[in-house]
Formats: structure tokens, sequence, C-alpha cells
């Protein structure tokens, strides 16, 4: 049996001793955050559409139920601007700290983390878009309550744009809070129980006036972010509100939010690789 030289072989066909190379199909990119964020946002929005009514009637008649019984309590003045402000983000609290603490406590629990872990979307996209999509529902309620608050205590509607900054940065604050407290929380029934612990904080910290508390609640009251919020909606109802302190309460609720938000990715990565 003779070999056929190389050399003589027509162009193009391979030698004996030659194999074909074969390289390995690179994979794509990593998508970028904020594509992601909104595949995210827009999945988790959709999932909640059903629930949407029930989360609203919930959490508006919840704040409107307690603004209608301070009403025979508080006449009017400072009381009255606390407890309408509030009420108000108390809305955002339902929703943000308490539902999303037990989604992702529930999420954890049912092996839903692994499903994102197979996606090539990075983690901050996971909780930024859970988290908005859980904030889109306080809107209509907050608003709802903060206008229903003014006419019940007869309060100016002159400045409820300012609602525009607080839902957000209220939202972002609770939402990354909540987040963290679901996916740190060993089972989902005590991330449950501290939602439910974070939501009633808001309640009774942000709803009654700081002046009636003592001086260890007010202590505990400055720790919880929602109460910025809060304190700067109410000092938009005076006649000549003090915009410096407004901005700065703002500023504290953005400066939380980052913090908690962070933190609650950091508590993803630790429960997506156990």
């Amino acid at each position: 049996m003779s070999v056929v030289p190389a050399e003589v072989l027509p162009a193009g066909a391979p030698a004996a001793d030659e194999t074909p190379v074969t390289h390995a199909a690179e994979l794509g990119p990593r998508a970028r955050l904020w594509p992601s964020l909104c595949a995210v946002y827009r999945a988790q929005l959709s999932r909640a559409r059903v629930a949407r009514i029930p989360l609203l009637f919930v959490a508006t008649f919840q704040s409107v139920g307690i603004m209608i019984l301070m009403r025979g309590v508080v006449d009017g003045g400072e009381e009255a601007r606390a407890v309408v402000a509030g009420s108000s983000v108390l809305v955002v609290a339902f929703v943000a700290l308490n539902l999303l603490a037990q989604y992702f406590g529930q999420l954890r629990a049912s092996g839903g983390l692994d499903h994102y872990a197979t996606l090539p979307v990075p983690p901050a996209a996971v909780v930024l878009g859970a988290a908005g999509a859980y904030a889109s529902f306080t809107v209509p309620g907050t608003v709802v309550t903060a206008v229903f608050g003014c006419v019940l205590f007869g309060l100016p509607l002159a400045h409820l744009w300012v609602l525009i900054a607080v839902i957000p940065l209220v939202g972002a604050a609770l939402a990354g809070l909540g987040a963290a407290l679901g996916l740190l929380a060993p089972r989902p029934e005590l991330a449950t129980v501290l939602g439910q612990l974070g939501m009633s904080a808001a309640l009774l910290l942000g709803v009654l006036p700081a002046e009636r508390m003592p001086e260890a609640v007010r202590f505990a009251r400055d720790l919880l972010p929602s109460t910025y919020g809060v304190d700067a909606f109410a000092r938009t109802f005076g006649e000549s509100p003090d915009w410096a302190y407004v901005l700065g309460d703002l500023a504290v609720c953005a400066g939380v939010g980052v913090v908690s938000l962070a933190a609650a990715t950091w508590a993803y990565r630790r429960a997506a690789v156990r």
C-alpha cells in the first residue's frame, strides 16, 4: 500500500495525517445592567399584575383607615401633617418592605434563585428589577391616600408634587431593606415576620407625631429611613416650606437607598451560591 505525498494532493484536500481543527464557539457577552434591569422589571410587573388590585386596595384602605381613626384625636397643625405624611408613606412601606421581604423569602425557599442564577444578568438587576416592580404598585395608593388626608384634615394640596421624589427614594430605601431581610432569613416564615415587624415600625414611628414620643423612641425613629421621607413630605404642608430641610431629608433617603440596595445585592449573591 503506497502513501501519496501531501504535495501531490489537489489544492484544499487534507493530508491523511491531518485532522480538521475545530474552534469552540465563543459565548455572548454578559448582559449589561440597564437592559437586564428593564427585562426583570417587565417580567416581575407582568407576574404581579394579577395581584395589583388587591395590593392597592389593602395598602390604601389600611392607610385611609388609620387617618380616619386619627381624625378623632388630631385636629390640625403639625400633628395632622405628620399623620397625613406618615399614612401616605405607609403605603410604600407595606409593599416595598413587607411584601418584598415575603417575595424574596419564598423565592429563596422554593429554589427560584437558581433560575435567576442561570441567567446572564447581574445580581443588581434582579434586585433592582423586582424592587422597582413592587414599588410601582405604591404610586396610585400613595397619591390617593395623600389627597384624601389633605381633604380630611384641611391641608393644602399645592405641594403634592413632592411625592414624585418621595415615593422612589423612600421606596428604594425600604425595598432594599425588605429584599435583604427576605434573602438573609433562613426560612420564609421568618422573612414574613421580619417584613411585618418592619411595616409595624414604619406605622408606629412614621404615623404618630414625633413630638409625643419619648426620647428613646425618637432615637429609634431616626434610624428608620422612611421617617425622613415622612418629614420631607410633612414640611411641604406649611405656608412657606423650608426646602433646604426637605432636600436634606430626601438626600438621607437617597443615601440609605443606595446602601440598602447594595446590601440586598450582596445578600442575593450570598443566597444564590448556597
